[in-house]
């Protein structure tokens, strides 16, 4: 990786970690005291941010457009400006009415501002050979949570959680937005008519629905074990304290597993690295099946498993479909696919919830059966590159 790259890894990993920080990972913290203040329940906080999910997933094609026209750059700064005017809003909130308002505001933030428009702004600058850049700013903004919620808890603690909400939302306007304006290269705009023949043109076969599905399950997983791990792992027998230490082995799992990317599976054809993701989650599950999650060395293995798979399949979404059709139309194409793994993961919380009341424990069957169904569907995708 030269130096221009990495400077630009730097600055998208940077913005990007206060993307997730200040959007994805919130509610995590701040759902029950917005809630407590504003006189709703926490489980309506999390709807609207579901919402906010699926809000983002309907936008995607439509910004992965923007990008094939005019590049990531400004789609990326407009998306700080977004996210800052739905946080300040939030912090602002009263009302019911205004609190649902700013989660819309954010969900159009994170449909501009997240890892898609990252990963098709990278596309556009550095075509099929983006793959490091894609694992680099993975690689930083996989500490998103770990820098994200220790932050907005001390705001919580010392200043409230409606100051927190505007401090964030400077962050975007005095931090991130100067550092996507200056640090992003400028890329040459496509002209919107052939960039408007080509999406049309752009069908929608057979690989274009396995990776949707691919990545829909993937995320829906992914959702559902970053809202419940700790109380699927209880339900498994572990200890409440053996259930926590085991979810804060995810975050380094999905670290080390994306460093592995870099180096040692970067030598393979994306799918390779997709494939064996897939994989994990359905290990961990069997090997806690077997042994029982009461051992925290066994809790703590289905956390690392999980976790380094949830790890590589974040950098697929990126590097899968350009390795598999190329950089044309890459940002719309990205759109697409990742239109159903949005939604899924917007569902996931409600949907494992009501599973885990009913069948606790045995929700992991549902989670490996679907990990092993993203498994299938990527052992059927062509290796070869498209000629689209």
């Amino acid at each position: 990786m030269g130096r221009d790259q990495l400077r630009v890894v730097l600055a998208l990993g940077s913005t990007q970690t206060i993307a997730w920080a200040s959007s994805y990972y919130l509610p995590a913290i701040l759902a029950d005291p917005i809630a407590r203040d504003i006189g709703v329940s926490s489980t309506e906080v999390f709807a609207a941010f579901s919402i906010s999910l699926i809000a983002s997933a309907l936008l995607g094609p439509r910004i992965g457009r923007t990008i094939d026209v005019f590049g990531g750059r400004g789609v990326l700064a407009v998306s700080n400006v977004v996210l800052a005017f739905g946080l300040a809003t939030l912090g602002l909130a009263h009302s019911q009415a205004v609190m649902w308002l700013a989660w819309l505001v954010i969900g159009l933030g994170m449909s501009l501002g997240l890892y898609d428009t990252a990963f098709a702004a990278l596309g556009r600058i550095y075509g099929t050979s983006a793959r490091p850049a894609i694992t680099g700013i993975t690689l930083i903004a996989g500490f998103a949570s770990t820098v994200g919620w220790p932050l907005t808890a001390w705001g919580l603690a010392e200043y409230g959680w409606r100051w927190t909400c505007l401090g964030w939302a400077l962050a975007h306007l005095c931090v991130a937005l100067p550092v996507n304006l200056l640090l992003i290269p400028r890329t040459e705009r496509t002209a919107p008519e052939a960039v408007h023949t080509a999406n049309h043109n752009v069908p929608i076969d057979r690989r274009m629905v396995l990776l949707s599905v691919v990545f829909a399950l993937a995320w829906m997983v992914s959702g559902a074990m970053a809202a419940h791990l700790p109380r699927i792992l209880e339900a498994s027998g572990s200890s409440p304290a053996v259930a926590v230490l085991a979810g804060t082995l995810i975050g380094p799992a999905q670290v080390a597993a994306r460093l592995a990317e870099v180096g040692f599976l970067g030598r393979f054809h994306p799918l390779l690295s997709a494939r064996l993701a897939a994989a994990l989650h359905p290990v961990g599950v069997a090997l806690l099946a077997l042994l029982g999650g009461a051992s925290g060395a066994v809790a703590g293995l289905f956390a690392v498993l999980h976790g380094a798979g949830n790890g590589v399949m974040t950098v697929a979404r990126g590097t899968v479909p350009l390795a598999v059709f190329g950089p044309a139309n890459y940002g719309y194409r990205l759109g697409l696919i990742g239109a159903p793994a949005r939604l899924a993961q917007g569902v996931a919380p409600i949907l494992f919830g009501v599973l885990i009341d009913r069948f606790g424990a045995g929700v992991l069957m549902v989670s490996a059966g679907m990990s092993l169904g993203a498994l299938v569907c990527l052992l059927l995708v062509n290796v070869a590159p498209s000629g689209d």
